[in-house]
């Protein structure tokens, strides 16, 4: 029984090191989806104020852009065709345990 004492205390060890791991794993997993979510919403967003300044007779991408930006977001691409505007928008990642990729949306408007 001397021999096998303190062996708990490494197991225990062990296993706190395994649950701080996994739970800074899903953080990362957590705030990615959270950016996610906010490309998604920033896209949905600035198509549809595209299209709006479309069918106003404005500029689509320039509403575009500037309604991503006010989202957190930056416009990479915006086609207008006609009413319809198509927009892809980027935001900045999480850049926890080595992650360095920005997520991106993108999202379509227009009355067709």
């Amino acid at each position: 029984i001397a021999a096998e004492r303190g062996a708990a205390t490494v197991l225990v060890t062990a296993c706190l090191g395994v649950l701080l791991l996994v739970g800074c794993a899903l953080a990362v997993v957590a705030a990615m989806l959270t950016a996610h979510r906010s490309a998604q919403a920033g896209a949905d967003l600035a198509a549809l104020a595209g299209a709006a300044a479309a069918r106003d007779g404005g500029d689509p991408c320039a509403t575009a852009g500037s309604v991503a930006a006010d989202n957190g977001a930056r416009l990479t691409r915006c086609t207008a065709a006609g009413p319809d505007v198509t927009v892809e928008v980027e935001v900045r990642g999480p850049r926890w345990l080595g992650q360095v990729h920005d997520l991106s949306a993108a999202a379509r408007a227009g009355p067709g």
